[in-house]
């Protein structure tokens, strides 16, 4: 697996707007898009912080991952992405090591790409995301 560097941080927020305001007024960032992944039950804001971006994650629906994960944990950091190549691939390798995925093919997530999730369990307590342009 070829790993080029941290895609992005994904942060759990119960608001949108108000966890965008402390990310530009006060650190200063700009955001880029907001994005619904619907298949996800999710809303996304970008932000660029040198090469990796922060991307902070609304539940459009309380079952939806992240309103789980906010009920159970609060707010807080929910992920880390890596960019990788041939994610397909790198997936029977992940797998092959022992390691759980929670998917076994890469879907459409957000700006595009195609993701998928290592399940925390076997990543050391760290939901992984692997990212891929397409």
């Amino acid at each position: 697996m070829e790993i080029s560097h941290i895609e992005h941080i994904g942060i759990a927020v119960k608001n949108l707007g108000e966890a965008t305001k402390y990310y530009e007024n006060v650190l200063g960032l700009k955001c880029y898009a907001v994005e619904e992944v619907k298949d996800q039950k999710v809303k996304t804001a970008f932000f660029m912080v040198g090469q990796t971006k922060i991307e902070l994650l609304e539940s459009t629906e309380a079952d939806g991952p992240i309103g789980k994960f906010i009920e159970k944990k609060g707010e807080g950091i929910h992920h880390i992405a890596f960019a990788a190549k041939d994610i397909a691939n790198a997936l029977v390798e992940i797998e092959s090591n022992g390691v759980q995925l929670i998917d076994k093919q890469p879907r459409k997530g957000a700006e595009g790409l195609n993701i998928a999730f290592l399940h925390p369990k076997s990543t050391g307590g760290v939901l992984t995301e692997l990212c891929e342009k397409v």
